[in-house]
């Protein structure tokens, strides 16, 4: 079973956060933008989503909304961490389970991921 999923069109900062995330022991996938974005949820099936907001062709609420509007239920309930710019830390999103602003230092990001999985 997959336990991350990220979403992310950054490459340097997916790749970074896949290494971060893979040294601590757990299996990370990536998807490039939003396009896709939730057809890749639907076919992972991971433990946790780590979605950026800011995404090329659908953007990270887009497809937040989506998943929480998902007739399987155990997948709506999916943890999701969204991934935003320091000046949209302030933006309203309710739906997600948790907001990380970028930049983040690593063991933000680490016990974050560590609370959100266990």
């Amino acid at each position: 079973m997959l336990d991350i999923l990220m979403i992310e069109d950054e490459p340097n900062i997916a790749e970074a956060v896949q290494f971060i995330l893979t040294r601590e022991g757990w299996r990370v996938a990536l998807h490039g933008d939003g396009l896709g974005g939730i057809e890749a949820i639907r076919g992972a099936k991971p433990r946790l989503v780590i979605l950026d907001v800011m995404l090329p062709h659908r953007s990270g609420t887009e497809i937040l909304a989506e998943l929480r509007g998902d007739h399987d239920a155990s997948l709506a309930a999916t943890p999701v961490l969204m991934l935003t710019a320091r000046g949209q830390a302030t933006l309203a999103l309710p739906q997600a389970d948790a907001v990380l602003a970028k930049p983040f230092a690593n063991d933000d990001l680490r016990a974050m991921v560590r609370r959100m999985l266990n």
